[in-house]
C-alpha cells in the first residue's frame, strides 16, 4: 500500500523535487546561445500571449478577484510586452566592451529563482517572472498563492510546454501545484535556490528577506494620486476613474486616494462623479470600513477585487446600480481611519487641501502609512510643482498624467514593463526598480591594464615602464627621490 503524505510533507516534497530538477536543467542551460535562448523565450512569450484571454478568465474565476478582460491585458503585458522589452539584451557571453577602460563584461546566471506569484495578479506575474528568469539563463520554480494555483499551473503548462518544444531543457520551468506555507518555505530556503522574486504581501516579502538568499521583495502601495489646480481636470477625472476601476483595483500601484487641490476640487468631483463614481456619506463609509478591513487592521480578502455592488451588498449599503468606483471623503490619515490605508478594490479615499505644498504634506502622509517606496500619481500642468513632487516624494514611481494602474506596469509610460514593482530600501526592498531580466543577470568582467602600478608598489621597480596617461617622469622622479630618502632617514 504507497505511503500517504499530509499536505505540508507533500508541499515540502514538492518543492524539493523541483528545485533538484530545475537546479539540473539550469546547469545545461549554460551551455545555451544567446540565439538558443531567445529562440525558447520567444516560444514562451508567443504561446502566453495566445492564452492571454483563457488564462485571465481562469485567473478570475477561480480566485474571484477582478475583470477577465483587464486580466487578459495584463497577461498580454506580461508575455509580449515584457519580451518585446527584454529580447534585445545581451545576456550570454560577451554582452559589452569598453576599449577605454579595458573592461569585458560576461553575462553570467543567478541560477535557480524562486518565484512567489500573489492572488490578485496570478498568470500576469508567473509569465513576467518566468521570461525575465530564462531570458538571464536561469531556471524558476513558481510557487502561486493557494487561491490561484490552478491557473498559475496551467500558465507554466503553456510556457513549459512551448519553450521545451523550443529545445528548453526539461525542468527549467517549474510550478508548484502542492501549496502550503512550510512548502513554500522549502523552496525559499533549499540550498539550490539563488534569488527569491517575491511580489504579495507584506508578511510573504519579510518572509523571503529572512531566508539568507538575495531577495526581490515587492510589498503593498498605499499610492496617493494629487490632483493640482493647473491639472487638465476632465483628463483626470476620466484617467482617476478608469484605473482605480481597473482589474477592479488589485494592482497594487492603483490610485488609493485622491488629494484634490481645493479650486479645482468640485470640478473633479462633479467629472468623476459624471463618470461612475459614486461618493459614499460617513454611515456608508463606516459600513464600507467594516467591510473591507478586519478589526486589527488587515485587509478582508472578501472584499478584494470586488465591483462596488457587490461591496453595497456586503455593506448592506445602497448605491446606483452604474457605480464604477465608490469614493470616501477622509480627514485623517492613520489607523484611525482603516479606508486611508491601500484597498485592493473599487473603493478610493478623498482628500481636499489648501495648495500643493499642503498637498504634498497630505500625499508623504499616504505613503507613509503603508506604501514606503511603491508609486505616487500627479495630474498637473505646472512643471515646477510635479518638479517638487519629484524631488521630495519617498517613492520610486512618480506617474504624470496617466492610470497608476497602468503608468506603474509600462503599459502607459517609458518604464519597463513589470509586475514585479520594486519599493527600494525605504520600503524594505533592494532595488526601486520594476524588476527586469538585469536584476536577475549576473556580470563577469575581464579588466585589463589601461596604466602601470605606482613603482613603490612593485619589486624590481626599475624595469615598470610608465604608460601613457602615468605620472610625467618629472613627476615620477620626486616620488622615487621621496620615498629614497624615507629609507636612508629611518635607515631602512
Amino acid at each position: 500500500m504507497a505511503q500517504e503524505f499530509d499536505k505540508d510533507l507533500r508541499s515540502i516534497q514538492e518543492a524539493r523535487r523541483l528545485i533538484e530538477g530545475c537546479f539540473t536543467a539550469q546547469e545545461k542551460f549554460l551551455d545555451f546561445s544567446q540565439e538558443q535562448v531567445d529562440r525558447i523565450c520567444q516560444a514562451m512569450a508567443d504561446a502566453a500571449y495566445q492564452a492571454a484571454e483563457r488564462l485571465g478568465r481562469m485567473a478570475t474565476e477561480e480566485t474571484s478577484f477582478g475583470v477577465p478582460q483587464h486580466k487578459t491585458l495584463k497577461n498580454q503585458l506580461a508575455s509580449r510586452g515584457v519580451w518585446e522589452s527584454i529580447k534585445a539584451i545581451k545576456t550570454v557571453g560577451v554582452i559589452r566592451e569598453d576599449k577605454a577602460t579595458g573592461v569585458v563584461e560576461i553575462g553570467w546566471p543567478m541560477g535557480v529563482v524562486a518565484a512567489l506569484s500573489p492572488s490578485t495578479n496570478p498568470t500576469s506575474t508567473l509569465i513576467h517572472n518566468t521570461l525575465i528568469s530564462v531570458k538571464a539563463r536561469n531556471g524558476i520554480v513558481n510557487a502561486p498563492h493557494p487561491s490561484s494555483w490552478r491557473c498559475c499551473l496551467e500558465a507554466a503548462r503553456v510556457m513549459t510546454d512551448a519553450g521545451e518544444a523550443a529545445g528548453m531543457p526539461a525542468g527549467l520551468v517549474g510550478c508548484m501545484s502542492s501549496i502550503s506555507l512550510p512548502g513554500t518555505q522549502e523552496l525559499m530556503r533549499h540550498e539550490k535556490t539563488a534569488v527569491i522574486l517575491a511580489t504579495g504581501g507584506s508578511d510573504m516579502v519579510r518572509a523571503a528577506h529572512s531566508m539568507g538568499k538575495p531577495a526581490y521583495g515587492v510589498g503593498p502601495g498605499n499610492v496617493p494620486c494629487y490632483v493640482d489646480r493647473s491639472a487638465d481636470i476632465r483628463t483626470a477625472a476620466s484617467l482617476i476613474v478608469s484605473s482605480k476601476s481597473f482589474d477592479n483595483s488589485v494592482i497594487c500601484a492603483t490610485e488609493q486616494a485622491v488629494v484634490a487641490d481645493r479650486p479645482i476640487a468640485a470640478v473633479l468631483r462633479a467629472e468623476m462623479e459624471r463618470l461612475g463614481a459614486y461618493f459614499v456619506n460617513p454611515t456608508q463609509a463606516g459600513a464600507l470600513s467594516r467591510v473591507l478591513f478586519f478589526a486589527n487592521g488587515a485587509i478582508n480578502p472578501k472584499s478584494v477585487g470586488q465591483t462596488p455592488q457587490t461591496l453595497a451588498r456586503m455593506a448592506d449599503i445602497r448605491i446606483p446600480e452604474g457605480a464604477r468606483i465608490l469614493v470616501t471623503p477622509l480627514s485623517r490619515v492613520g489607523k484611525e481611519e482603516p479606508l486611508s490605508g491601500e484597498k485592493l478594490t473599487t473603493v478610493l479615499g478623498w482628500y481636499g487641501v489648501d495648495g500643493w505644498q499642503a498637498g504634498c504634506d497630505r500625499c508623504i502622509e499616504l505613503i507613509r502609512f503603508g506604501g514606503r517606496g511603491h508609486s505616487l500619481v500627479i495630474h498637473a500642468a505646472d512643471e515646477g510643482v510635479i518638479m517638487e513632487f519629484g524631488l521630495k516624494k519617498p517613492v520610486f514611481r512618480l506617474l504624470v498624467n496617466t492610470m497608476g494602474t497602468l503608468g506603474s506596469v509600462g503599459m502607459t509610460t517609458g518604464l519597463m514593463p513589470a509586475l514585479t514593482l520594486g519599493s527600494g530600501a525605504i520600503g524594505g526592498a533592494i532595488s526601486g526598480d520594476n524588476i527586469t531580466t538585469a536584476h536577475l543577470l549576473n556580470i563577469k568582467r575581464l579588466a585589463y591594464p589601461i596604466k602601470s602600478p605606482p613603482a613603490q608598489a612593485m619589486v624590481g621597480a626599475a624595469a615598470v615602464q610608465p604608460a601613457a596617461n602615468d605620472l610625467d617622469p618629472a613627476e615620477l622622479k620626486a616620488i622615487v627621490r621621496a620615498v629614497i630618502e624615507e629609507f636612508v632617514q629611518h635607515g631602512e
